[in-house]
């Protein structure tokens, strides 16, 4: 379970919590959440979003919320993914979740190997990248969270226009309903061209 050692170590001041959501599916965009939490007001049972049902995930949202000092999304496009890649596009949706935030940070704790510190221009706090980081950072875990709901909130809506696809179930991930509407109906514009199994159905 995740604790509030890392945030610790970086007092005094702010400790902010990234995360993304959206990195490995064929459609959608890549959603980023930063979080500053309250060290006094923590919702109990935050963990990695992975690791949580539906309905839990829902309720720690709402409260997540309610009582951290601060939150934000950030979101690059489909169009974006395609122009500079996954790994770019993701750090420029942290950036963007980081800029929106009220408050200024002392650290930022990253989920993941990669920091966009050094590889967005915009990017400006110290930060921190932490393997496996929702799993053992509570900031991370509750950005997780707000990612995930988001993508998913996100997804389910688009399912209403793009129905053939399953993304109310598979949120746009490769499943077996997903490639086989790729191969009869074809990419959508919410459909990321640059992802090699889309990019191939493309070419048939």
């Amino acid at each position: 379970m995740p604790d509030y050692t890392h945030e610790l170590i970086h007092h005094p001041g702010l400790v902010a919590g990234v995360d993304e959501a959206g990195r490995g599916p064929l459609a959608g965009p890549v959603i980023a959440a930063a979080v500053i939490l309250r060290a006094d007001d923590i919702p109990e049972g935050l963990n990695d979003s992975k690791q949580l049902s539906a309905k839990k995930r829902a309720i720690l949202e709402t409260q997540i919320k309610a009582r951290a000092l601060c939150w934000h999304i950030g979101v690059a496009t489909v169009a974006e993914i395609d122009d500079i890649n996954i790994l770019w596009a993701t750090m420029l949706a942290m950036t963007r979740a980081m800029a929106g935030l009220p408050h200024d940070c002392a650290h930022v704790l990253v989920d993941g190997n990669f920091n966009p510190h050094g590889r967005c221009p915009d990017w400006r706090w110290p930060s921190t990248a932490v393997v496996e980081g929702d799993a053992k950072c509570l900031s991370i875990a509750a950005a997780s969270i707000l990612a995930k709901e988001e993508r998913d909130r996100f997804m389910i809506a688009a399912a209403a226009d793009h129905p053939h696809y399953g993304w109310e179930s598979n949120k746009g991930y490769g499943s077996t309903r997903h490639m086989a509407a790729l191969r009869e109906h074809g990419p959508t514009p919410l459909h990321r061209r640059s992802f090699a199994p889309v990019a191939q159905l493309s070419l048939l």
